[in-house]
């Protein structure tokens, strides 16, 4: 398995223990996040995560930033992703099984770091559940595409 990761400046220390979890489990990680605490723009690491995601070139992706909120839009930018902010392991579960996410995102002022590996755990051992969630989807894949939704017109 590969996932890629991505942070700003708010996320350095807590990527790095990401990255290290994700590693000691045997997953490679592409690191396309920043090492340093300079301000930074939110905005570039989720686009490159979700890019990668998008491509197939990865697995799935991890995005870190002060709240995962900005991260996370700029990467539900791309089509085809599914990006969500996830404060608990609960949420990171469902949000795959329901969802079928692709990038989970979280908040390195908002949760500690023991949450962060739960949560990415959850994620990460989640399988996608189908049947009534697979056309939920197919109508938010309806939106990303057409700018519209048949059912609610």
């Amino acid at each position: 398995m590969k996932i890629a990761i991505g942070n700003d400046h708010a996320a350095v220390e807590m990527k790095n223990e990401i990255k290290a979890h994700l590693e000691a489990k045997g997953i490679e990680v592409v690191n396309v996040g920043v090492d340093t605490t300079e301000s930074c723009n939110y905005p570039v690491m989720g686009y490159k995560v979700a890019r990668l995601v998008a491509d197939g070139q990865v697995d799935g992706g991890v995005l870190i930033c002060g709240t995962g909120v900005g991260i996370s839009l700029a990467a539900n930018k791309v089509k085809g992703i599914r990006a969500c902010v996830c404060s608990d392991p609960y949420t990171a579960k469902l949000s795959k099984q329901h969802n079928n996410t692709n990038i989970v995102a979280f908040g390195a002022r908002v949760i500690g770091i023991e949450t962060a590996k739960m949560i990415v755990d959850e994620w990460l051992g989640a399988r996608f559940e189908g049947g009534r969630h697979q056309g939920r989807l197919d109508m938010i894949a309806e939106i990303e595409d057409s700018q519209h939704l048949k059912a609610a017109d």
